[in-house]
């Protein structure tokens, strides 16, 4: 695997980690200072218990079932999948049709959730507590896992993506640590308009190679092989600025017609 490869393939998992952690750890803190550190924990771990375990098996079947022109091909549909729903949010975002996403609000939510919910108690856990944590955790760590998946699996060294979304995860828990409160200092609007537009990417790229598998089961070759991936990127990127500003203009004739 070329160096340069090898260091995308880092920096891309790196960021879409990033980003994730941040939205579970906004969960966790919240969870934790108004329902108890003992069950948001155990939420917690045993989420990364859940998720080790959903790894393992789909990273073995995918692996293990699919020709390689097959696995580009649910690889890149999948990367699309959550691609384009990360990109759609941050280009309404930067339109100004959508609100930015805001990790204070978000934890004055879940705060304010936390504190109406009822007391329940099991194995010793408050339940409330316990699940919101494993849930938050779990959902936002399943993407996580399918991105380390699809990168680690086509770029050929899912060790690696696993170890740098690990220390994407520890970044974000160490930063927690030492702030104690979300970290809405994060551009993350912005880091998700970077993720989308590489996930879109990667899934285009991806996508119509593994096409092959309908025509003979090779893959398909786009022209430059890897080259093509700055200019899918740029296409993206000019695709979803052209939407930003024609966007706003539809929303406003819309509402003057109606």
């Amino acid at each position: 695997m070329a160096h340069h490869a090898v260091w995308g393939l880092v920096l891309a998992t790196f960021v879409a980690a990033f980003v994730e952690f941040v939205e579970a750890l906004t969960i966790v803190l919240a969870m934790g200072l108004t329902r108890g550190w003992r069950s948001a924990l155990a939420g917690t771990g045993a989420a990364l218990v859940a998720l080790a375990g959903f790894t393992a098996v789909v990273g073995y079947a995918l692996a293990t079932w699919l020709p390689r022109s097959a696995l580009q091909l649910v690889v890149g549909v999948l990367l699309l999948i959550f691609g384009l729903q990360w990109l759609r949010k941050a280009i309404l975002r930067s339109a100004g049709l959508k609100a930015q996403h805001d990790e204070t609000q978000e934890y004055r939510e879940q705060t304010q959730a936390a504190r109406a919910a009822g007391e329940q108690r099991r194995f010793g856990l408050d339940w409330f507590g316990f699940v919101v944590s494993f849930k938050g955790v779990f959902l936002e760590g399943v993407e996580v896992v399918f991105i380390v998946i699809t990168f680690g699996l086509n770029a050929g060294n899912v060790p690696v993506a696993a170890a740098s979304a690990l220390v994407a995860g520890l970044v974000v828990a160490a930063a927690g640590v030492v702030a104690s409160r979300p970290l809405s200092a994060v551009p993350e609007n912005t880091l998700k308009y970077a993720v989308g537009l590489l996930l879109a990417t990667y899934g285009t790229f991806w996508s119509v190679e593994g096409l092959g598998v309908l025509h003979g089961g090779r893959s398909l070759e786009w022209p430059g092989g890897d080259l093509a991936l700055p200019v899918i990127l740029a296409g993206w990127l000019v695709l979803s600025r052209i939407l930003v500003t024609v966007l706003p203009k539809v929303r406003a004739r819309e509402k003057v017609g109606a």
